[in-house]
């Protein structure tokens, strides 16, 4: 009797599996909305760290001036360092950055076109050069004209540069390289990296005998020489641009995006190889 009262209270096997999968499904779905909102809640706190999105060639100069920054103001900041493209793409698939710097125009241009730059924030803040590299078992200077034969001087050794397509020391390299006509020749030699700095590291364990990256890169690493500096008319012009996200818009961000444009930070940009903006850009 027990036995079959209780059958009466059972359902199909099916239909219960059914009913527990919908069960748990509104569980799942409601712990997955609670888990989004609990994110997106904490980023908009305004006592978290800035979050900034940097050009891989920042590293250095930016990890020092934030702590100096951070010093004096007490407030915190998670830096982020990668291609400029990488970082861009990022923010349009809708990271949580507070700010972003790039290391060229294009990619500041894509992310302000998609409506995500708070208004009146974006600025330039350095620009910086290009040059040519070589490992530490050769240091001799070389004269960039058209003249010259880079491609034998790799002698089957490569040309480590940025992604020539995508981040920004790879496309400046490679419209240097067209300008001088040197890039046919030398395309075939070409090791690329996903950044500069990664370029930057071929050229300094020896793994490739000449780099393309910025001065800024060759003062941050002893390994490598600056065998020489490509003319500046042969690229476009190398800026960084700056500008405050909308979803960052507080408080410590805006505290943050003015640092970098005092004279101190202007300073510790110096120090590590950036110059200063040509005049009338801002």
């Amino acid at each position: 009797m027990k036995n079959s009262m209780l059958s009466r209270f059972r359902l199909p096997l099916p239909t219960r599996f059914n009913a527990m999968r919908r069960q748990f499904l509104v569980h799942t779905g409601a712990l997955a909305l609670m888990i989004a909102f609990g994110a997106a809640s904490a980023f908009a706190q305004e006592d978290r760290p800035v979050t900034v999105f940097a050009a891989a060639s920042m590293k250095n100069a930016l990890e020092e001036i934030v702590a100096v920054w951070k010093a004096e103001t007490g407030n915190e900041a998670v830096l982020s360092f990668a291609g400029s493209s990488l970082l861009a793409r990022q923010i349009l698939q809708d990271a949580p950055a507070d700010l972003y710097i790039s290391a060229n125009v294009q990619w500041m241009d894509e992310v302000e076109k998609a409506d995500r730059l708070a208004p009146g924030t974006r600025r330039y803040l350095v620009s910086n050069r290009l040059v040519l590299v070589s490992a530490g078992n050769k240091r001799n200077e070389i004269d960039l004209t058209p003249d010259l034969d880079l491609a034998g001087l790799l002698d089957g050794g490569k040309l480590a540069m940025a992604l020539v397509d995508a981040v920004p020391a790879g496309q400046y390299g490679k419209a240097a390289l067209e300008n001088l006509g040197m890039w046919e020749a030398v395309a075939p030699h070409v090791v690329q990296a996903d950044n500069v700095r990664a370029a930057l590291q071929y050229v300094a364990t020896g793994e490739a005998p000449y780099g393309i990256v910025y001065a800024s890169d060759a003062v941050a690493e002893p390994r490598v020489f600056v065998a020489s500096a490509f003319p500046a008319d042969s690229h476009p012009p190398i800026r960084y641009p700056v500008a405050m996200l909308k979803q960052g818009d507080r408080a410590q961000t805006r505290s943050l995006l003015g640092f970098l444009a005092s004279d101190e930070a202007g300073n510790v940009f110096l120090k590590h190889g950036f110059f200063p903006l040509p005049g009338g850009d801002s």
